[in-house]
Order: structure tokens, then C-alpha cells, then sequence
């Protein structure tokens, strides 16, 4: 006992603990300040200043704990036993391990700070989540080298310190209580410290940078990553007020004056840029509900018009590059090329709006811009959000969603069931499927179960909106063996693609013999391409989709359309197709009725988000950026504008307005009409 006592609680081994999470929150202290010195705002107040690091102090204990607590366990089922040697050097190494990642991170972070003003955010997820590109960028452009020497160096200098002040830690002995107690109290400390922290964003100033200082960049990334969100604001550019004596019609060339400096700049910026995106979305069959920061507005039709069952294919990657009919290939889709050249209205020049599936959902089924950050299927504020579900849910149909995958999956069967459908069937639906990959049940058991369902909603006398999400045509590209002349093995994108065309046959051939046939509209469309290719900043060539419209109740001729279109415009068509009268707050255009002159297609790649119309494409990017294209956008690389002109500036002011009216939209909660 005697020999315990020359240690005192401060080197035992909850004193190790405190040094490991003192160490931890003086780490982002530093960084914080040096953020502080280096990109402080012009005449930053002292109260501002002390703000950031208080509530960064404040921030970095709650992480500090978060990382601790781990420590704290290990210490508490610990007895203090002698631990082998290489036990020991496994410890000391997961030890600096540990801090060579905590002290890269901080570094990792000051770097991204001087390019974004931002602490960790969506941009940040996205290079997690690409790692290659973020790696060759970072070779390309740092001292990585003298960084990781750096690195190692500091966190090996901190393993010699803790062994210099703990090395006998273990020496003084705690019992079972004792050893607990730490830890119980470091959780109780965190789950109060959780009720005082406003996660989504630190508030010391009206300064967003100072803001942005204050927080904690696990904090920010792990918010990020959960939410999805980026600041649209910050990183893009958004309309200039209008100047005095021009009203609330900023010119087109005005656009890329982008910056806001006084207070009341942005409500003009914002009212501005809902003015154009009115004019841009009006039509000759539509009317405003008010003025002001609004878009809705209702559609003409015919009340006394039957409501037309409508059956949505959202299929996976069947990009217009696979399809004969579109002068790509001849030999990987002969069933749809016959159904849409000899019975449908197919559509030749669509573009999805992204390159994910949750960006083909995102327009297809709300007619939303694809927002840089996460689609609004995955988004946070997305409980209440217009949906053609939602239309046709407030004009008297049944709603359904299929899926032979799992619903938890980026968020779809949350998305779904929260914006207007009633049921959402998917792999855990079909008791005995007879073909699953680890996407999910084959398209041709879903597509059957869809026969079933829609025969049932007929039969029940009210009309139905069914959407199909396939999942075949995705890696491993796998399919039931003798469905198509080609094995399954060894697998190939080529032979998924003749699979899905097969399983869409399928259903057509199995549909003309159901009752419902004579009054359901069905559609055929693309979430996206198959892969991304070009050098551009969107590679608009890989993003071209078919869109095809069957069904004897609106094709009475088959015909080639030319309209150009995108995503977005899927939804209005279907609904200028039944032809009643509805509310809508969709950004997209019935191709079968605007003007040769509205049509245009709005893409997101990566982090740019852009507008192409005609034979023009203006490309948004981070730090307010932008680029201009010209020529063939079915070409792979489009021209570069270095010198844009009147008409690339006028494209330009749209492409903002729209985006920015997008984002204060859903960001308010503002874009629904209802929450039925």
C-alpha cells in the first residue's frame, strides 16, 4: 500500500485519461486560433472572437468525451495486471495511430478551411467517399511527404510524453467502483453537454465565417454526412439585388456579381431570383396562386376528364446509350426499341439530372432541381415535400411504390411513405422470390408482383399510381439463367441490360391482357446513365435517358419527340397526359406542351451544378464559379466559352435564380402544397 501511495491520482490512470482528453481539446484549440489569426473576418469584434473560442471550447469537450469515453472503459475493466511486451507495443501503436490521425485531420482541416471558409461539410463527405480523387488531388498539391513526417512525429512526441508522466500509472490500484465511476460520470457529462449544443451549426455572430470557426469539425462532417445539406448560399452564386430604377429584373449579365454586402441584399437577391424562376416556369395553362416568394401555381384542365391509372418504370442505369431506337446500339434492347418506335411516343432528347438513383427519384417524382449536397431523398427536411404521388393522392388515387431492394437504402421507403405513397413493397415483401441479388429480388418478380397489385387497385374501383424502381441492371449484373440466349456467366453490364429490356417486355406482354390496360398511362424512364465519362465538368454525352409513354389511352399514334428535357419534366408530362386540372409547385415543363423555347435540362455532377439549353450548358461550381460550354451536348466534350456573351450570361442569371429558388424552397420546408 505504501508503494501506492507515491502515485498520485493525477498519474494514475484516470489522470492519463484527463491528459488524453486535455490533449485533445488543446489540439483544436490551436486550430481554431490559428483558423482565427489567418481568417478572421475585416474588423472582427473582441466579443466575436472570444465567442468562437468559448463555444469552440464548449464543442470540443462534448467530441473530446465522445473519444475519451472508449479510454475510460478500457481503464475501468483494466485491473492493472503486468501487461505483455506486445500488448504493450499493440497499445502504444493504436496510441499513436490514433493521434497521427487526430493531428492530420486538424491540418487536413486548416487546408480545408483556406480553400472552402467552411469547417468540414458535404464537400468533405464527397472526398471521403471518393477517395482516389481526393488523394491524387492532395499529392498534386500539398507537401504530403514533410505532412506525414510531421504528423508521426508530433503524435510519437506525445506517446513519449504520456509514458514520461504515466509510466507507472498501474502501480495505484482502484477497485471495481472506483474504476467505474469515471466513466459514468464522462457519459452523464456528454448526454448533458448533447442538450446544450445546437449540432447543425455554431451561432456566436452574424459572420458566417466566424461561425464556421467556432465549431468542431467532427461535429460539422458528422452533420454533413447525416444531413446531407450544404450551404447553397455560401458556395454559389446567387443574384445580385436589383440596382435603383431596374425594379426586380436583374439582367442576365448582371448575374455574375454575384457577392451581397448589405443587409437587405439578400431578401432583394431572393425576391429577384423568384421573379425569374415565375417567369421561366409560366406557361399559357397556368396561373400563380400570389406573387412574392412563391411558385405555385395551378394547372388547367379538364375536371370532367377520367382519372387515368398511370404505371412509372424507374429503370436502374438503362441509359439512351444501350437503346437501337436511339441510335446507340442495336442489339441490347429489342423489346423496348419495338414498343417505343411502334406504339409509344418516344422521346429523344432527355437528360437525368444526376448520376445516382436518389437524383432520378429526386426529379422524376418531384420535378426538383438537383441541389448541390445530397439528393432531398436523403435530405433531412424532406418529411413534406410535392411529389406527382402527392397530386394524384389529392385527386382521389391509390398510391403504391415498388422496389425489389431494401427500403432503409439511401433513405427511399422514408422518402416515399412520407410524400404521398400508402404502401412501399419491397424485398422483404415477397416471401419466396425465386432470383435475388444483393440488390435485391430480379425485375421480373417484381414486375409480376406489380401485375398483381395494379389488377387488385382496379379492381377495387379506384384509379392507381404504381412506380417501379428496377434493380437488375447494377453490379453484379446478375439474372435467372435462360431468359435470354447470353449465360449469366461470367456476368457483364451488356447482359443486364438485355436481361431488363427482357423483364420490361415481360410485363408489357402480360399487361395487354389485364383489364386495366385500356385507361393506364405507363412510362418508361432512365434514373441515370451507366457511368460518367468525359472531360468536362458535367459530361453531359453519359446523362442522356430515354423517356418513353405507352398505353392506348393517350398514344393513339406512335412519334418521335424532340423536345429537350430532363428529369424534372417526366411529372408535369404525365400530368398534362390525364389532362385535370391540379395545384403544382414542379420546376419542370410538359414537354408535349411548352415551347420549343423552354425546353432545358438541369444536371448536378460531383459538386457543379449546371443549365443546358439549346446548344449552350453554364456550369455552377463551388466559390461562385462558373463555366460555359457550347455546341453538340450528345457530342462527349462540348466546346469551352472562356469569353461568355449576352446569351451565356442571360442562361447563367436562369440557372442561379432557379437554383437559389430551389434551395430557399426546401431549406424553408416551403416546397408542398399540403401534407396529405
Amino acid at each position: 500500500m505504501a508503494e501506492e501511495k507515491k502515485i498520485g491520482w493525477w498519474r494514475s490512470r484516470f489522470g492519463f485519461a484527463a491528459f488524453w482528453l486535455t490533449s485533445l481539446v488543446v489540439l483544436w484549440s490551436a486550430l481554431r486560433l490559428a483558423l482565427l489569426l489567418s481568417f478572421r473576418p475585416h474588423g472582427l469584434a473582441i466579443a466575436d472572437a472570444a465567442g468562437a473560442l468559448l463555444e469552440g471550447a464548449h464543442r470540443d469537450l462534448f467530441v473530446g468525451l465522445g473519444l475519451t469515453v472508449p479510454i475510460l472503459f478500457w481503464l475501468a475493466v483494466r485491473k492493472g495486471e503486468v501487461t505483455p511486451v506486445w500488448r504493450r507495443s499493440f497499445q502504444y501503436g493504436l496510441a499513436v495511430l490514433f493521434w497521427f490521425g487526430m493531428i492530420f485531420l486538424c491540418l487536413a482541416e486548416y487546408f480545408f478551411f483556406d480553400e472552402f471558409k467552411s469547417r468540414f461539410n458535404t464537400v468533405a463527405v464527397d472526398y471521403f467517399e471518393n477517395p482516389r480523387e481526393v488523394i491524387v488531388n492532395i499529392w498534386d498539391s500539398y507537401p504530403v511527404v514533410w505532412v506525414v513526417l510531421g504528423c508521426t512525429a508530433l503524435s510519437l512526441g506525445w506517446l513519449l510524453l504520456a509514458k514520461k508522466i504515466f509510466g507507472q500509472m498501474w502501480q495505484r490500484r482502484f477497485n471495481g467502483g472506483a474504476r467505474a465511476l469515471p466513466l459514468l460520470a464522462a457519459v452523464i457529462l456528454m448526454v448533458l453537454l448533447t442538450f446544450t449544443i445546437q449540432f447543425k451549426e455554431a451561432h456566436v455572430s452574424s459572420d458566417r465565417t466566424v461561425n464556421e470557426i467556432a465549431n468542431n469539425g467532427l461535429i460539422s462532417f458528422g452533420v454533413a454526412a447525416w444531413t446531407h445539406d450544404l450551404d447553397y448560399k455560401a458556395y454559389y452564386k446567387t443574384l445580385p439585388p436589383p440596382t435603383p430604377g431596374e425594379g426586380t429584373r436583374p439582367t442576365g449579365a448582371a448575374a455574375h456579381q454575384a457577392d451581397v454586402d448589405t443587409p437587405a441584399a439578400p431578401q432583394a437577391s431572393l425576391e429577384a431570383a423568384f421573379e425569374r424562376t415565375r417567369r421561366l416556369l409560366t406557361e399559357s395553362n397556368t396561373e400563380y396562386a400570389g406573387t412574392g416568394q412563391t411558385i405555385r401555381r395551378k394547372v388547367a384542365g379538364d375536371p370532367n376528364r377520367p382519372r387515368l391509372n398511370v404505371v412509372l418504370f424507374l429503370e436502374e442505369s438503362l441509359g439512351s446509350k444501350f437503346w437501337g431506337c436511339l441510335g446507340r446500339r442495336t442489339t441490347l434492347t429489342p423489346e423496348m426499341d419495338k414498343l417505343a418506335t411502334e406504339e409509344g411516343l418516344l422521346f429523344t432528347n432527355i437528360y437525368a439530372c444526376g448520376n445516382r438513383t436518389v437524383r432520378g427519384m429526386e426529379g422524376v417524382l418531384s420535378s426538383f432541381p438537383p441541389l448541390p449536397g445530397g439528393s432531398i431523398v436523403k435530405r433531412d427536411r424532406s418529411e413534406n415535400v410535392e411529389t406527382i404521388a402527392r397530386v394524384l393522392k389529392r385527386d382521389g388515387y391509390a398510391t403504391v411504390f415498388f422496389y425489389g431492394g431494401m427500403g432503409f437504402f439511401d433513405g427511399m421507403r422514408s422518402f416515399c411513405v412520407a410524400n404521398g405513397y400508402d404502401r412501399f413493397i419491397e424485398q422483404k415483401n415477397f416471401d419466396h422470390p425465386g432470383f435475388t441479388t444483393i440488390w435485391g429480388v430480379c425485375d421480373e418478380e417484381v414486375f409480376a408482383r406489380a401485375i398483381t397489385e395494379c389488377r387488385a387497385m382496379w379492381q377495387s374501383g379506384q384509379p392507381f399510381f404504381a412506380t417501379i424502381l428496377s434493380v437488375s441492371n447494377h453490379k453484379p449484373y446478375a439474372y435467372p439463367k435462360g431468359r435470354i440466349p447470353e449465360d449469366p456467366n461470367p456476368p457483364s453490364r451488356d447482359k443486364a441490360v438485355k436481361y431488363s429490356d427482357f423483364a420490361l417486355g415481360q410485363f408489357f406482354r402480360a399487361a395487354r391482357n389485364e383489364p386495366f390496360w385500356t385507361n393506364t398511362v405507363f412510362v418508361v424512364v432512365a434514373d441515370h446513365g451507366d457511368r460518367v465519362y468525359g472531360s468536362q465538368k458535367i459530361p453531359i454525352q453519359s446523362y442522356e435517358i430515354p423517356l418513353v409513354i405507352l398505353g392506348p389511352a393517350v398514344v393513339k399514334a406512335p412519334g418521335r419527340i424532340g423536345q429537350l428535357g430532363s428529369s424534372l419534366d417526366v411529372a408535369p408530362t404525365i400530368l398534362g397526359l390525364i389532362g385535370r386540372p391540379y395545384e403544382t409547385m414542379f420546376f419542370g415543363h410538359d414537354l408535349l406542351r411548352c415551347q420549343p423555347s423552354d425546353g432545358r435540362a438541369l444536371l448536378h455532377h460531383n459538386r457543379d451544378i449546371g443549365l443546358l439549353k439549346d446548344d449552350r450548358l453554364v456550369v455552377l461550381g463551388l466559390k461562385k464559379s462558373s463555366e460555359f460550354y457550347e455546341g453538340d451536348p450528345k457530342r462527349v466534350n462540348m466546346a469551352s466559352q472562356p469569353q461568355p456573351g449576352a446569351k451565356e450570361r442571360e442562361l447563367e442569371a436562369d440557372a442561379v435564380a432557379l437554383y437559389q429558388v430551389a434551395d430557399a424552397l426546401y431549406v424553408g420546408r416551403k416546397y408542398r402544397i399540403d401534407s396529405k
